[in-house]
Parts: C-alpha cells; structure tokens; sequence
C-alpha cells in the first residue's frame, strides 16, 4: 500500500476551496472582534466564537449561493 500521490494537488479541490473560505471568515471575525476588544483576541478564540455563532448560517447562505449562481 502506497502514501499519497505526491503529484494530486489539494488546492484546486472543493473540499480544500471550502476550507480556505471559510478560514478567511474566521480571520475577517477575528479582525473585528479584536477591533471590538482593543487587542488581539487570538485565533483560537475567532474560531470558537466564530463556528458557535456564524459558521451554520455561513455555510448555508454559502451553499444556496453556490447552487444558485448568484
């Protein structure tokens, strides 16, 4: 049994465009929340507070966008 082929390149997958939207949703959350507390709040946080509050509601406007065409 082989690893990986080396060659498959992940970024133009679905799977590994999705992630990168969704991680700058939680970079721009991040940006405004630590706008909000004077400081930098932390990735961790944004992440947290960002997947608790936002990421259903994201995902789903996301994909009705994506299916849609609009």
């Amino acid at each position: 049994m082989s690893g990986p082929n080396p060659r498959v390149s992940l970024s133009n997958t679905t799977l590994y465009r999705e992630f990168q939207a969704e991680r700058e949703e939680i970079l721009r959350h991040k940006w405004f929340e630590s706008e909000k507390a004077g400081r930098d709040v932390g990735f961790e946080f944004a992440l947290t507070d960002w997947n608790l509050k936002h990421r259903s509601a994201w995902r789903r406007h996301r994909h009705q966008t994506l299916n849609t065409g609009s």
